[in-house]
């Protein structure tokens, strides 16, 4: 056996009201990467914020590298080689790559900062880990994914023995994602200990040594990741079966056609041709950067169009605004729920609202009951976990800042809706409620467009799937033909004719 980095003794965490942790113990041996997983609020975020010290426990100790604290504070955390990589990177973007990576502790000559050595070393780091990466450009002229790898890369050139990874791969391409993979396994490789938080089943099966589950602020199991089965670890996660996560499809899609688009052209993607039928899910596949989402701006008015033509019930429509998509009843759920779905800072009944502002409102003066009534119904009807529709949306859980999203398209009336990711960054409980709810809404004749790059949710819960490649139309699936491998031979620009030709050959 590996000797154990961190032991966990008994932790607890009480707030008014609320445990947030109860009596966790757990054990993280040197050197391999541990998994923590568990549903929205199971208690993750409270127990990475006690071994970093930003959170005091209420109950317990930790114990590292054999000697016991009954707290840790940042300052003593940090020193003795612990580092916390949050969703929040910790990026200072007027600064070089160089500069961000060595802040803290930058080469010298002489007494003096060394701006040459500062350069030379952040090049050798990042040739060690295979990332054509400018390390004189400004850190804030790199995407979010490429921020991810400098904050990684920090840990290179400290003495980091524990490194704790929260959600690391939510906001990265799948480039990006393969990238922050190859800096993990330099880190291993150099005997850094990772705990890896993710909501993501296939990147802990792919990574992790061993996995703790939490479940309402409770340890639930810790194993090896070769001992237990995804079965298994989603049911310790939920607290029951969910043997398969995607429910089926009560009744058939409808014969009506509500939504034609032909030879849809703008926002660099061509000649988009598709039907949307009532009661279904069409949906959209496609590697990242192929034109999902951006055909889908271009149709909902929030981008040009630059030709080609859409049908609405059989009669041809011209929209070029958001508004206009609103009051035809179409709806728009974004990948960035954060950024673009959700006023964070405003109350839940606020946010539900806001499309229906006008219905509500007389002489530019809101109704507060009619606001009151709708976010009731929405919030019951949507099952919404708050403890007031007063609560800061920002507070919510991801899953239910998704149901907030959805709540305020549905009050307005919406009647096809665009679901572009669904449930991105959403915990395995979460993401079955949200396919009940697509269920439901088909059910009672809304149509829905589904983007997705996770191709088992595609197959999932589309009844066909349009695959689109480099801003083009390459296939479209039924259910017949749906299966992973016809899906990524689509996405990779390749034709299925072509290849069942080469399977015969062969």
């Amino acid at each position: 056996m590996q000797e154990h980095i961190l032991k966990l003794n008994n932790l607890s965490k009480h707030y008014p009201g609320v445990v947030a942790l109860d009596d966790v113990s757990m054990e993280i041996r040197r050197g391999e990467t541990h998994a923590l997983v568990g549903a929205n609020g199971a208690g993750k975020s409270t127990l990475i914020k006690i071994i970093s010290g930003e959170t005091t426990p209420s109950a317990g100790t930790i114990e590292y590298e054999g000697q016991a604290y009954s707290a840790m504070s940042p300052m003593l955390s940090l020193s003795l080689g612990i580092s916390v990589m949050y969703q929040e990177l910790n990026i200072m973007e007027g600064l070089s790559v160089a500069e961000n990576i060595f802040a803290g502790c930058y080469p010298t000559k002489n007494g003096l900062y060394d701006a040459k050595e500062t350069t030379n070393k952040a090049r050798e780091i990042f040739k060690e880990i295979g990332i054509d990466i400018d390390v004189k450009a400004q850190a804030g002229s790199y995407s979010v994914g490429h921020m991810q790898m400098i904050e990684m890369a920090k840990a290179l050139v400290r003495d980091i023995k524990l490194l704790i990874l929260d959600e690391p791969t939510a906001p990265l391409t799948d480039n990006e994602t393969r990238m922050l993979f190859r800096i993990m396994k330099v880190l291993k490789d150099k005997g850094v200990t990772i705990i890896y938080i993710s909501h993501r089943l296939e990147e802990i099966f792919g990574l992790a040594d061993s996995v703790t589950i939490l479940r309402d602020g409770k340890k639930k199991i810790t194993a090896d990741i070769d001992a237990i089965t995804k079965a298994e670890m989603i049911r310790s996660m939920v607290g029951k079966d969910v043997l398969d996560i995607y429910p089926p499809r009560k009744g058939k899609v409808g014969d009506e056609v509500v939504l034609k688009a032909e030879n849809l052209c703008g926002n660099g993607v061509e000649n988009i041709s598709f039907d949307l039928h009532r009661g279904e899910i069409l949906g959209f596949g496609g590697l990242v950067g192929a034109g999902r989402t951006e055909i889908m701006r271009v149709l909902f008015g929030a981008d040009k169009k630059d030709s080609g033509s859409v049908l609405l019930y059989g009669n041809t429509i011209h929209i070029v605004t958001p508004e206009q998509s609103v009051k035809n009843n179409l709806a728009f759920l974004p990948e960035d729920r954060k950024r673009d779905g959700a006023l964070l800072g405003l109350t839940i009944a606020e946010n539900i609202v806001l499309p229906s502002l006008k219905r509500i409102s007389r002489f530019g003066l809101m109704n507060r009951k009619k606001e009151i009534d709708m976010a009731a119904k929405q919030i019951s009807d949507l099952s919404i976990a708050c403890y007031s529709n007063q609560q800061e949306a920002g507070k919510l859980s991801g899953g239910n800042q998704q149901k907030v999203v959805l709540a305020k398209w549905l009050a307005s009336g919406a009647q096809i809706l665009i679901f572009d990711e669904p449930t991105r960054g959403i915990d395995v409980g979460a993401k079955w409620e949200i396919y009940l709810l697509m269920r439901d809404l088909c059910e009672q004749g809304k149509s829905i467009i589904m983007i997705s790059s996770e191709i088992e949710e595609l197959i999932g819960m589309s009844d066909r799937i349009l695959i689109l490649y480099e801003g083009k139309q390459q296939g479209l699936l039924d259910e017949s033909a749906m299966t992973q491998e016809h899906v990524m031979i689509l996405a990779s620009g390749e034709a299925l004719e072509e290849r069942w030709h080469e399977n015969e050959n062969t």
